[in-house]
Order: C-alpha cells, then structure tokens, then sequence
C-alpha cells in the first residue's frame, strides 16, 4: 500500500492550488444539480429508479469538474480573484495545449492566417478582449496610416473567424493593474500556459525576459525565405525618403524594407535595383540596394 500512497501523495503535490480549488467548486456544483435531479429521476420503474441518479451523479461530477479545472483561471477571475503566477507553476513557460495568444500586430501583419492554414498553429487562437478594443482604437485614430492599418487588422480578424479553419476565442480576461497592453499579454500568456505570436521586436523580448515562449512572425519569415544574395537585380517601388540623405525605401509584399541610395529621386515609381547588401537583425530583414545602371 506504501507506493500506491506515496504516488498519489506526489501527484497532489504537483497540482496547482487554483486546480484542486477548481476541483472541489466543480464537484459541489455537480453534487448541487445531482441532488436537483435525485427525486424525479429516481421515480422511474425498477432498478433503474435507483441506478440512474448514482450513474448521473458520478456522470455530472466527472464532466462539470473536468470543465472547472480547465477553465479553472478563468472563473476564479470572473470572481475578481487573481491567481498568482507562483500558483500556475510558471517557469519556463512551455505551451502544453497548441494555443497561442496574438498580439495587435500579428494581426495587422495579415500573415497569421497563411500560418495557420499551413498548420504550423497546432491549437486554436486566442485574441484578448483589450486586444480588439486596442485594434478599434487604431481604426478610428485621425492618422490615415493608422486607421488603414487598423481597419486591415479587424478584415482579416473577420476572414479568420470565418473562412480559416483555425479556431478563434475571444478572451474576456483582463488585468486591471496593468495598463499597458504587452504586460497584459505577457501575464495572459503566464495564466493560460501558452505562447505569444507576435511581430513586436519590444514584446519579444519583454515576453523571453519573463520565460514566455514566442512564436515571432517575422522569425518563421525568415527562416523560410529565398535567400536574397547581393548582386541579384530586382524591381521595388520608392514610396518613401530614407533616412539618409537621397536615399529611397521601398518595401516588399512580406515586408521587408529596401532602402535605395539615390532612390529619392524616384519617389512614386518602381525601378530595377542592385542588392548591394542584406542586413539581418532581430527584427526582421533589411535590403540595401542601388539603382541599376541602364
């Protein structure tokens, strides 16, 4: 009987407070609705008058249990009740169930959905209620840039819910005490177990700092993109002056900037250009081209 004893004693050690508190509400609950249920179910004739309210109570306590450990953060903060990061068991966050939490800018970005429907997210998208309300923010702002980028986000937050394949959970959890909305997402992600898919190089490492996995967008980008080699020839369009003086950027359709010296000159207009060199830094990838002699 000793190693019977000593296992199970193990395992209760491992549960987090919040699961066996969790536990125990689901069971009262399912006791609660079994007694509700006891006296009609126990007039049917025969034995099964007196098997079925036993078989539905242990059917209820099995099922509204299992339901209240899994959402278990969730209902403790419905009540206003904060579960620590201590009580979840954080470390190193590692990811158990395929989820992923997104960030305001994975969903701007636009490429979440070709992620998914290529099946590198393995669970389903969870998207924070102050994640949407920050997205509307950016739709409604007086700046053209903004608006359009965030009317682009809340497109493709639709076409996710409706065409994509990948399940979305919109979230109402919140951290009341926390005002910006990277921590928020950095303490959902603690709660959850899960990891943040992002293109934020600021959230990146403010999520690796408090053992939160990433999933960075513009990381999986470049890992499978073409190598682009220098002395190659390319078209770009010059949408914009560069920092320096008569220097021309220019962007790719995934993104990546194209900085054009002598491009200034060529604003609005596409032209051939020479990649003279390709910086790659943690924020994704930077192209330095001339224009090509004709």
């Amino acid at each position: 009987m000793r190693s019977p004893y000593q296992w199970s004693r193990r395992r209760l050690q491992q549960i987090p407070t919040y699961a066996f508190l969790a536990a125990i509400v689901g069971l009262v609950i399912a006791l609660f609705i079994s007694v509700l249920l006891a006296f009609p179910i126990s007039m049917l004739p025969g034995l099964w008058g007196k098997i079925t309210p036993i078989v539905v109570t242990f059917f209820l306590s099995l099922v509204v249990t299992s339901i209240t450990v899994a959402r278990g953060r969730e209902l403790f903060w419905m009540f206003g009740i904060s579960v620590p990061a201590k009580a979840v068991g954080i470390g190193r966050i590692v990811p158990r169930n395929g989820q992923v939490i997104v960030d305001t800018s994975a969903i701007i970005d636009g490429r979440i959905g070709d992620i998914g429907q290529a099946g590198f997210i393995p669970g389903s998208l969870i998207i924070p209620r102050f994640v949407l309300n920050e997205l509307h923010h950016i739709a409604d702002s007086y700046d053209s840039v903004r608006r359009n980028r965030g009317r682009r986000g809340l497109e493709i937050l639709t076409k996710l819910q409706k065409e994509s394949n990948i399940p979305v959970e919109i979230s109402e959890m919140d951290v009341q005490d926390i005002p910006d909305v990277d921590s928020k997402l950095v303490q959902l992600a603690k709660i959850f177990g899960c990891a943040i898919i992002t293109n934020d190089f600021n959230l990146n490492r403010v999520a690796e700092l408090q053992g939160v996995q990433v999933l960075n967008i513009n990381e999986l980008a470049n890992a499978v993109r073409p190598v682009v080699l220098p002395g190659e020839d390319m078209e770009v369009r010059i949408i914009q002056e560069g920092k320096e003086f008569r220097q021309g950027v220019g962007f790719l359709d995934d993104g990546t900037m194209i900085v054009v010296e002598d491009g200034r000159r060529h604003i609005n207009s596409s032209i051939e250009v020479v990649v003279t060199r390709v910086l790659q830094t943690a924020a994704g990838r930077m192209i330095f081209a001339h224009p090509k002699a004709e």
